[in-house]
Protein backbone atom coordinates (compact mmCIF):
# COMPACT_ATOMS: atom_id res chain seq x y z
CA UNK A 1 0.00 0.00 0.00
CA UNK A 2 1.59 3.55 -0.99
CA UNK A 3 1.11 6.05 2.14
CA UNK A 4 2.36 8.35 0.39
CA UNK A 5 1.13 12.10 0.46
CA UNK A 6 0.60 13.89 -2.76
CA UNK A 7 1.20 17.65 -3.12
CA UNK A 8 -1.13 19.98 -3.39
CA UNK A 9 -2.96 20.88 -6.43
CA UNK A 10 -4.57 24.35 -6.67
CA UNK A 11 -7.93 25.18 -8.20
CA UNK A 12 -10.79 27.99 -8.66
CA UNK A 13 -13.29 27.36 -5.71
CA UNK A 14 -16.79 26.70 -6.76
CA UNK A 15 -20.41 26.91 -5.10
CA UNK A 16 -19.79 23.37 -4.10
CA UNK A 17 -16.72 24.16 -1.99
CA UNK A 18 -18.76 27.31 0.01
CA UNK A 19 -19.39 24.90 3.43
CA UNK A 20 -16.10 23.75 3.33
CA UNK A 21 -14.32 26.77 3.03
CA UNK A 22 -15.91 28.72 5.42
CA UNK A 23 -14.85 25.63 8.44
CA UNK A 24 -11.71 25.87 6.93
CA UNK A 25 -11.02 29.76 7.49
CA UNK A 26 -13.05 29.29 10.67
CA UNK A 27 -10.74 26.88 12.24
CA UNK A 28 -7.78 28.65 11.26
CA UNK A 29 -8.78 31.71 13.02
CA UNK A 30 -11.65 31.61 15.26
CA UNK A 31 -12.15 29.54 18.31
CA UNK A 32 -10.47 26.54 20.14
CA UNK A 33 -9.78 24.62 16.67
CA UNK A 34 -7.54 27.90 15.71
CA UNK A 35 -4.86 27.39 19.06
CA UNK A 36 -3.61 24.10 17.18
CA UNK A 37 -2.20 26.55 14.69
CA UNK A 38 -0.34 29.67 14.55
CA UNK A 39 -2.05 31.89 13.08
CA UNK A 40 -5.05 32.19 15.65
CA UNK A 41 -6.75 35.07 15.95
CA UNK A 42 -9.09 33.78 19.00
CA UNK A 43 -7.43 36.15 21.97
CA UNK A 44 -8.45 39.20 19.98
CA UNK A 45 -11.71 38.76 18.31
CA UNK A 46 -15.00 36.08 19.15
CA UNK A 47 -17.67 35.18 16.50
CA UNK A 48 -17.36 34.48 12.64
CA UNK A 49 -14.51 35.13 10.31
CA UNK A 50 -16.23 34.73 7.45
CA UNK A 51 -19.88 33.55 5.99
CA UNK A 52 -21.00 31.64 2.95
CA UNK A 53 -22.26 34.85 1.73
CA UNK A 54 -19.07 36.40 2.06
CA UNK A 55 -17.36 33.30 0.60
CA UNK A 56 -20.16 32.96 -2.33
CA UNK A 57 -19.16 36.64 -3.33
CA UNK A 58 -15.29 36.29 -3.46
CA UNK A 59 -16.21 33.33 -5.50
CA UNK A 60 -18.71 35.28 -7.67
CA UNK A 61 -16.72 37.98 -8.15
CA UNK A 62 -15.20 38.32 -11.84
CA UNK A 63 -12.45 40.11 -10.59
CA UNK A 64 -11.59 37.85 -7.97
CA UNK A 65 -10.84 34.06 -7.65
CA UNK A 66 -11.15 31.66 -4.42
CA UNK A 67 -7.65 29.75 -4.43
CA UNK A 68 -8.75 26.46 -3.43
CA UNK A 69 -5.86 24.04 -2.41
CA UNK A 70 -6.33 20.37 -2.11
CA UNK A 71 -4.19 17.63 -0.75
CA UNK A 72 -5.61 14.56 -0.46
CA UNK A 73 -8.89 15.03 -1.60
CA UNK A 74 -9.12 17.66 1.46
CA UNK A 75 -9.56 21.20 0.72
CA UNK A 76 -6.37 22.23 2.83
CA UNK A 77 -5.72 26.13 2.14
CA UNK A 78 -7.61 28.80 0.10
CA UNK A 79 -6.70 32.40 -0.34
CA UNK A 80 -8.96 35.05 -2.25
CA UNK A 81 -6.99 36.87 -5.43
CA UNK A 82 -8.58 40.38 -6.51
CA UNK A 83 -7.79 41.84 -9.38
CA UNK A 84 -7.66 45.85 -8.52
CA UNK A 85 -6.09 47.76 -11.95
CA UNK A 86 -1.92 47.49 -11.13
CA UNK A 87 -1.97 45.43 -8.31
CA UNK A 88 -3.72 42.44 -6.85
CA UNK A 89 -5.32 41.89 -3.68
CA UNK A 90 -4.20 39.09 -1.51
CA UNK A 91 -6.82 37.79 1.18
CA UNK A 92 -8.96 35.08 3.23
CA UNK A 93 -5.95 33.13 3.45
CA UNK A 94 -6.39 30.20 5.24
CA UNK A 95 -4.22 27.43 6.11
CA UNK A 96 -5.56 24.33 7.96
CA UNK A 97 -4.20 24.50 11.42
CA UNK A 98 -3.12 20.90 11.67
CA UNK A 99 -0.83 21.53 8.64
CA UNK A 100 0.51 25.14 10.05
CA UNK A 101 4.20 25.38 10.27
CA UNK A 102 4.93 22.95 7.69
CA UNK A 103 5.64 25.20 4.72
CA UNK A 104 2.26 25.01 3.18
CA UNK A 105 1.65 28.77 3.65
CA UNK A 106 5.11 29.67 1.67
CA UNK A 107 3.94 27.32 -1.08
CA UNK A 108 0.16 28.75 -1.30
CA UNK A 109 1.13 32.55 -1.36
CA UNK A 110 3.86 31.84 -3.86
CA UNK A 111 1.41 30.03 -6.45
CA UNK A 112 -0.82 33.03 -5.38
CA UNK A 113 1.63 35.60 -6.47
CA UNK A 114 2.52 33.63 -9.99
CA UNK A 115 -1.18 33.41 -10.82
CA UNK A 116 -1.55 37.07 -10.39
CA UNK A 117 1.00 38.35 -11.95
CA UNK A 118 0.54 35.78 -15.22
CA UNK A 119 -3.30 36.37 -15.07
CA UNK A 120 -3.52 39.80 -15.13
CA UNK A 121 -0.51 41.23 -15.34
CA UNK A 122 -0.45 42.91 -11.81
CA UNK A 123 3.36 44.38 -10.37
CA UNK A 124 2.43 44.84 -6.80
CA UNK A 125 0.30 42.80 -4.42
CA UNK A 126 -1.37 44.38 -1.32
CA UNK A 127 -2.91 42.51 1.70
CA UNK A 128 -3.94 44.54 4.63
CA UNK A 129 -3.19 42.79 7.98
CA UNK A 130 -4.61 43.43 11.40
CA UNK A 131 -1.76 45.50 12.67
CA UNK A 132 -1.52 44.22 16.54
CA UNK A 133 -0.68 40.40 14.24
CA UNK A 134 2.90 41.11 15.15
CA UNK A 135 4.18 37.14 14.21
CA UNK A 136 1.93 37.16 11.07
CA UNK A 137 3.19 40.27 9.68
CA UNK A 138 6.88 39.01 10.14
CA UNK A 139 5.88 36.21 8.45
CA UNK A 140 4.71 37.81 5.79
CA UNK A 141 7.68 40.58 5.78
CA UNK A 142 10.03 37.12 5.31
CA UNK A 143 8.09 36.67 1.97
CA UNK A 144 9.13 40.14 1.23
CA UNK A 145 5.92 41.97 2.13
CA UNK A 146 6.84 45.50 3.68
CA UNK A 147 4.47 47.51 6.17
CA UNK A 148 3.27 50.93 4.78
CA UNK A 149 2.44 52.38 7.91
CA UNK A 150 -1.06 52.97 6.18
CA UNK A 151 -4.13 51.99 8.23
CA UNK A 152 -7.89 51.83 7.46
CA UNK A 153 -9.94 51.12 11.11
CA UNK A 154 -11.38 47.89 12.25
CA UNK A 155 -15.04 47.80 11.27
CA UNK A 156 -16.26 47.61 15.08
CA UNK A 157 -19.86 47.28 15.35
CA UNK A 158 -20.06 44.59 12.14
CA UNK A 159 -20.07 41.31 13.63
CA UNK A 160 -19.19 39.86 10.41
CA UNK A 161 -15.86 40.58 10.85
CA UNK A 162 -16.11 38.75 14.65
CA UNK A 163 -16.58 40.32 18.03
CA UNK A 164 -13.04 42.20 19.15
CA UNK A 165 -11.81 41.98 22.10
CA UNK A 166 -9.59 44.99 22.35
CA UNK A 167 -10.41 48.65 21.38
CA UNK A 168 -7.20 48.99 19.29
CA UNK A 169 -7.69 46.67 16.40
CA UNK A 170 -6.72 48.53 12.53
CA UNK A 171 -5.71 46.78 9.99
CA UNK A 172 -2.04 47.88 8.14
CA UNK A 173 -1.77 47.88 4.21
CA UNK A 174 1.47 45.40 3.47
CA UNK A 175 2.68 45.59 -0.11
CA UNK A 176 5.24 43.69 -2.09
CA UNK A 177 6.06 44.16 -5.63
CA UNK A 178 6.26 41.14 -8.23
CA UNK A 179 8.70 42.40 -10.66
Amino acid sequence: MDTTATGPTFRDATDADVDALVGLIESAYRGDSSRAGWTTEADILEGQRTDPEGVLQVIKSPDSRLLTVEQDGRIVACCQLEHRGRHAYFGMFAVSPALQGAGLGKVVIAQAERMAQEAWGVTEMHMTVISVRDDLIAWYERRGYRRTGEMTPFPYGDERFGIPQRDDLQFELLVKPLV
